[in-house]
């Protein structure tokens, strides 16, 4: 446990890539099998299943410590992470430990259903802990680690600790394995194990596209499809049996059964790359459709006929159980036309390759993407393989460009972990009539001084507190640029944005210029 907290410590100190990479090769190097089979579990979104909530964390830690609800809370607010706030507020520890990081995941799956046996067991766990052996263990229970490792930087550290090929690694860190029943040599050199029938293919991911890249670009050396606004999944029927994973590493089946019948039909040794998308009468859906499918353990009848979907195939990977990745595109693609024509099901469709002849033509299809609810373009050379994670120059994507509105601050939040101290969670208004009604969220797209100068005006304008929001008098306006917008009920605004984020501080505007509940509604489809 001792190495572990380490590394998540040294993780959290380290803003360069190459120092994270430095610290997790040491931990690769000095811990044992089981505690690495860990790591790379909790770090690609395998984390052990939560035997506690933070409820009952937080009440036992108040217990503990002998300090009241408000105590806590404004603690809470001060520090900014939940986990932290437990380990700071908790007695110094009277005993001290010897066990590794797999022991203690193991003891917490093994806790008592019981209550009261339950904290009395975790509370002879804290007494045993330094502070931050507290806080990591904690994580632990509530959930991620923010501290920058992307699942890229995890697949270099891996590969350059076994000089294995990093998409190799890649591809063996995909599936469904447990890492309470793998060891690491069968993880990462599974030449022995028994095949996993499940398991896809890392994704190929294309890059925003670059500015000068038409130029320098033949047309006739690419295809463009549309870019569809779904979730993005491969299709998997191997040993006669069938699975659909998401992008996110997430089997999906029983969110799609309609998808799952075709799948049933195709020959064994078939995977697909493509879009799962909500999609009727020849059309795409908006995007919250599919929404509600993703959050239900079961899909029932009137899901299935409110939203349907359908499969929109872009690439054929395996065939025949042959991998056809270092095959060009063009290839790949032809073999796909046939597999559709043959299985010529209404659920399976093929991303349509549009006809272009020069790029200012291409420029003009591109108009229509909102019309027709896709997101914009994708741009594939035709002799590309089928790579491993997002590289340049084979695969780009040409979104349009974002829609924008003007919206007022009303609402602040502090942030967390190293912005626990700074407002840094916008809600921002429009104007309906007299009053500003809420209409989006953002988090992201100012600099590290202009927080800092909104966090000042925050603090000498709250008007009320709730909990940790505040009021805030409406003085500030920001250009807030989103992909996409739709009505929707739940929302007071009466209206969703996709992706909003803040495009650039207005001080060039009052708030009586910024934008009103019309000029949204202006905006739907």
């Amino acid at each position: 446990m001792q190495i572990f907290a380490e590394l998540i410590q040294r993780l959290d100190q380290s803003n360069k890539t190459g120092d994270k990479l430095e610290v997790l090769d040491w931990f690769f190097s000095n811990a044992s099998e089981a505690d690495s089979v860990w790591v790379i579990a909790i770090f690609s979104d395998r984390r052990p299943k939560r035997q506690i909530t933070t409820r009952q964390l937080r009440n036992w830690c108040q217990e503990k410590a002998g300090i009241p609800d408000w105590l806590f809370e404004e603690s809470y607010q001060t520090v900014g992470d939940l986990a932290e706030t437990i380990a700071l507020l908790l007695p110094f520890p009277t005993r001290t430990h010897s066990l590794s990081l797999t022991d203690w995941i193991n003891w917490l799956q093994r806790l008592p259903s019981d209550e009261e046996l339950k904290k009395q067991e975790i509370l002879t766990a804290w007494d045993q802990f330094t502070s931050l052996e507290r806080f990591v263990f904690n994580k632990l229970i509530t959930g991620g680690f923010r501290i920058g490792v992307s699942q890229n930087l995890l697949i270099q550290a891996l590969s350059k600790f076994t000089g294995l090929p990093q998409a190799q690694v890649a591809h063996r860190l995909m599936g469904n394995w447990n890492p309470a029943q793998i060891s690491l040599q069968e993880l990462l050199h599974p030449e022995n194990r028994e095949e996993d029938y499940s398991k896809p293919y890392p994704f190929f991911l294309a890059h925003p596209i670059e500015i000068g890249f038409l130029e320098s670009s033949t047309v006739a050396d690419w295809i463009a499809e549309w870019k569809w606004d779904g979730i993005r999944g491969q299709l998997i029927r191997r040993g006669q049996q069938s699975f659909i994973w998401s992008r996110g590493e997430e089997l999906v089946n029983d969110k799609f059964p309609e998808i799952l019948e075709f799948l049933d039909q195709l020959p064994d040794g078939t995977v697909l790359d493509g879009e799962l998308l909500a999609f009727d009468k020849g059309s795409p859906l908006p995007f919250s459709l599919l929404q509600t499918r993703i959050g239900r353990k079961s899909v029932s009848k009137k899901i299935l006929q409110e939203a349907p979907v359908s499969f929109i195939a872009f690439d054929l990977l395996e065939w025949g159980g042959k991998d056809l990745r270092n095959e060009p595109l063009f290839e790949r693609k032809a073999l796909l036309e046939e597999l559709a024509q043959k299985a010529n099901h209404p659920k399976f469709k093929l991303s349509e390759k549009l006809s272009f002849g020069s790029w200012e033509e291409l420029a003009r299809v591109r108009e229509n993407a909102r019309e027709l609810q896709t997101e914009g373009l994708m741009l594939k050379k035709k002799d590309s393989a089928y790579e491993t994670g997002r590289k340049r120059g084979a695969w780009w994507k040409w979104k349009l460009d974002p829609l924008h509105i003007d919206g007022v601050l009303i609402y602040a939040q502090k942030g967390h972990g190293r912005r626990a101290d700074l407002f840094t969670d916008y809600t921002f208004g429009v104007w309906d009539g007299a009053v500003l009604v809420s209409f989006a969220k953002a988090y992201s797209g100012l600099t590290a001084a202009e927080i800092r100068e909104v966090d000042t005006y925050v603090k000498k304008n709250t008007k009320e507190k709730f909990g940790p929001v505040r009021t805030v008098t409406p003085g500030l306006v920001f250009e807030i640029a989103f992909e996409g917008i739709q009505a929707s009920p739940r929302h007071k605004s009466g209206i969703a944005l996709r992706f909003p984020r803040i495009a650039r501080w207005r001080k060039d505007k009052t708030i009586e210029q910024a934008n009103s509940i019309e000029d949204l509604k202006a905006l739907l489809p």
